[in-house]
């Protein structure tokens, strides 16, 4: 068994966590809405057409924030046609995943849902086919109280006070070829600066995120930044960053350790933010929101072979395994070390979509992501904590001399609780970790929960839904044994 010794100091903070670290997205994409948050008729719908199996899941993961509709879906989606009787929506081909969009679940059905969730929207604009004065009427459709053509017509749509919607985005990865209405740098700069002003015009009290690149490897990756952020960095209140990670050819070592290259992405946008602040000379920080993350890659062939006009056929519907349970443990703690400029992320997406719940026609499931992603939303409230790590290493093709394990706190003082999440990307040992934990008065034993001990292809489905879940043990000491290839969450009283 190898060893390792950790050291935690509960007052050397990182940062408060803005609880919006542990949001989500919704986007009209596959079964996300129809057949997963929304089916009516099904044994388990409400009145309103929600499953409540669904609404069950994704009440205990707490999520704060969900980001909708889209995703490439917004680029071409005009709000008007979601809001308003449903009887007198349009059914409009969708260009971004080729279906037939019925448009019987839009924003009224969405706020509404959220209101049943316990979760507040991150509203999305179209900035591909559309732009700033449609973007400014939902602004004023959404927030505005009354007395006005776009509010007036939301209160006659049975919604008399504002949604007061405060978070919303500039468009969707608008620097890809494959977004409808895509732009250079500099086309978009310009065209989400004016669509900020007339948005914060309408409302002052709304924050911007602005399209970041879409992932790290895009050609324009920094140039792109740099130009939004000369633009737009008085309007704007965050940046985005999107970024999926597989396992495709196989390499396990280097994929347990892909939180490595997110660590590396969000530091190379905050410099650049940080860089554009100081020949501005301004007081202003730009902050992070990281609002499309997860593991992608089981569907990516099947999803290549797909039936145009089909209304809400599966997509990207993959099958996660424990292995992939891991690197979502791992990239929810590189989150939380960076905590003090990622302000917002979304796990991409919630159900069906790349996400943690499944269903079918019968019943909804966790998959193995569900548990990582549980723990940091329940356990990783408070402030962060940094962790100093003394491990063996080992070395990955992709990032080089990696450690073995990989952890960060976070400290509670409302529940007097100091949570440690731990990752063991060890494949063949065990390791006893020694601990010495100073600030604070500990009492009691500690909990431990772990994920581990599966096979790396293990799955959760429909028939065996609890193929891969976590256990839970009391101890006393300060020596903690991690599994080897292992997600765990130590809980200490204060």
């Amino acid at each position: 068994m190898k060893t390792a010794r950790i050291s935690i100091d509960a007052t050397n903070e990182i940062s408060h966590i803005d609880d919006r670290l542990y949001g989500s997205f919704i986007e009209h994409l596959g079964r996300a809405v129809y057949g997963g948050i929304y089916q009516p008729g099904h044994p388990l719908a409400d009145a309103d057409g929600f499953r409540t199996d669904v609404i069950d899941l994704v009440k205990r993961l707490n999520v704060p924030i969900v980001r909708y509709p889209g995703g490439n879906f917004v680029s071409g989606y005009n709000w008007e046609d979601g809001v308003g009787p449903k009887e007198m929506r349009p059914v409009k081909l969708d260009l971004a995943w080729f279906t037939t969009e019925t448009n019987e679940f839009g924003m009224q059905e969405f706020h509404k849902w959220l209101d049943t969730v316990g979760a507040v929207p991150m509203m999305a604009v179209n900035l591909g086919t559309r732009g700033p004065d449609q973007a400014r009427n939902l602004v004023e459709y959404a927030n505005h109280p009354k007395g006005t053509y776009w509010s007036d017509l939301r209160r006659s749509h049975g919604k008399e006070q504002p949604y007061g919607i405060h978070t919303w985005c500039l468009g969707n990865e608008m620097d890809g070829p494959w977004q409808m209405g895509s732009k250079t740098p500099l086309e978009y700069a310009r065209v989400a600066t004016e669509t900020a002003k007339l948005m914060k015009w309408t409302d002052p009290s709304i924050e911007l995120v602005a399209c970041g690149s879409s992932n790290s490897s895009m050609p324009t990756f920094g140039t792109w930044e740099r130009t939004v952020l000369d633009h737009a960095y008085e309007y704007i209140d965050y940046i985005s960053l999107h970024e999926y990670y597989g396992n495709a050819d196989g390499d396990t070592p280097s994929f347990l350790a892909e939180n490595v290259g997110m660590d590396r992405f969000i530091k190379s946008v905050v410099s650049i933010c940080d860089a554009v602040k100081a020949a501005k000379g301004v007081e202003k920080t730009i902050d992070l929101s990281f609002d499309e993350w997860n593991v992608w890659y089981h569907s990516y062939e099947s999803d290549k072979r797909i039936e145009h006009w089909l209304k809400a056929p599966p997509r990207l519907e993959d099958v996660y395994t424990f292995e992939d349970a891991l690197v979502v443990g791992g990239l929810l703690i590189t989150l939380i070390k960076n905590s003090d400029r990622v302000k917002i992320a979304c796990l991409a997406q919630l159900v069906n979509v790349i996400a943690p719940i499944m269903t079918d026609g019968s019943s909804a499931w966790r998959q193995t992501i569900y548990y990582p992603f549980l723990h940091a939303s329940v356990f990783g409230r408070g402030s962060a904590i940094s962790v100093s790590i003394d491990c063996d290493s080992y070395d990955c093709a992709k990032y080089g001399d990696v450690p073995y394990l990989d952890a960060v706190a976070v400290r509670n003082d409302d529940r007097g609780e100091l949570s440690v999440f731990v990752l063991n990307r060890s494949l063949d040992d065990d390791i006893s970790a020694t601990f010495s934990i100073d600030g604070l008065d500990l009492a009691g034993e500690a909990e431990q929960i772990s994920l581990a001990g599966y096979d790396l292809l293990a799955t959760n489905t429909a028939s065996s839904p609890d193929c891969v879940v976590p256990r839970s043990k009391h101890t006393n000491g300060s020596s903690f044994v991690f599994e080897k290839a292992s997600w765990n969450v130590l809980r200490f009283r204060f």
